[in-house]
């Protein structure tokens, strides 16, 4: 950095903002990461896990005095592969000495870029759940999400569940919780819509939008409603700053990484939906 002499502003304390504040952004921007099963494989050798997945057994009634039968518990694996992912940027000293505050607008932009790959990797998953609701063309509509909670309920999900959609389909949820003359009884839910454009929970499902979930030629998308168990990531490293000091080009490289692998965990515990994804 061009900066020497008697100024005790240097690079090193640049560093380790941008790096604490690329760090918090990651964690935080990530909306997948909380909604899914993590394993943090970091201590492990190697770059794969196997989870296992137990399959349901049944109890029966006893005659007194007799012992009950030993049942088979045959267990099926799913295999996760770590890899890489990231992205870089160069600091010059120019840019270094200029006004506003580089630390903290390059740490966000490193966070939000491997956040945003978490997030799009995991909801790419979500078009192969077997279970589907809606219909290209169609818009998404309350009842989609009552009849996916139906759907996971007699899947025998009881924990939480939840619901990523597109803000356009976000929209359209809206929409119909707000219009008084198709939905004239909302109580509190439609008047939370109005008020500050909060879905919330419906039918025992947090909704959320992101915009992380992608359109196709067609103006449609692919939404799901799923419980935590739907959907893994192994986590070899969530996140990691590696900076390099490059003479030539008169800066330095910020090199943001982060190895991880999704995948799959149940399909019974998730459904997608297809809808209509366009003002």
């Amino acid at each position: 950095m061009a900066i020497s002499g008697t100024n005790s502003t240097t690079l090193d304390d640049l560093f380790v903002n941008i790096v604490a504040q690329a760090r918090f952004t990651a964690e935080e921007q990530s909306l997948m990461l909380g909604l899914v099963t993590q394993y943090n494989i970091a201590g492990q050798a190697g770059k794969t896990v196997q989870i296992p997945k137990y399959p349901a057994i049944t109890a029966a009634a006893l005659d007194e005095g007799t012992a009950p039968a030993d049942t088979d518990v045959s267990t099926s694996s799913v295999t996760v592969t770590c890899s890489e992912v990231g992205n870089s940027v160069l600091l010059t000293d120019l840019a270094a000495m200029g006004a506003g505050n580089p630390a903290d607008e390059l740490g966000t932009v490193l966070g939000n870029a491997i956040a945003t790959k978490i997030d799009s990797d995991l909801i790419a998953l979500f078009s192969g759940f077997s279970g589907a609701l809606g219909a290209a063309g169609s818009e998404i509509a309350v009842s989609d999400l009552f009849k996916a909670a139906a759907t996971l309920r007699a899947n025998k999900v009881t924990g939480s569940m939840a619901a990523v959609v597109h803000p356009f389909q976000a929209y359209a949820l809206k929409a119909g919780l707000t219009n008084t003359f198709a939905n004239p009884n909302g109580g509190d839910l439609q008047n939370e819509a109005m008020r500050n454009g909060y879905v919330g929970s419906i039918a025992g499902i947090d909704v959320y939008e992101s915009a992380n979930v992608s359109i196709d030629g067609s103006d449609d998308a692919v939404a799901a409603v799923f419980a935590p168990e739907a959907l893994a990531i192994a986590l070899k490293s969530e996140f990691n700053l590696e900076t390099q000091r490059n003479a030539t080009r008169r800066g330095t490289e910020l090199v943001a990484t982060a190895v991880y692998g999704v995948a799959e965990l149940d399909d019974s515990f998730g459904v997608k939906i297809t809808a209509d994804a366009a003002l």
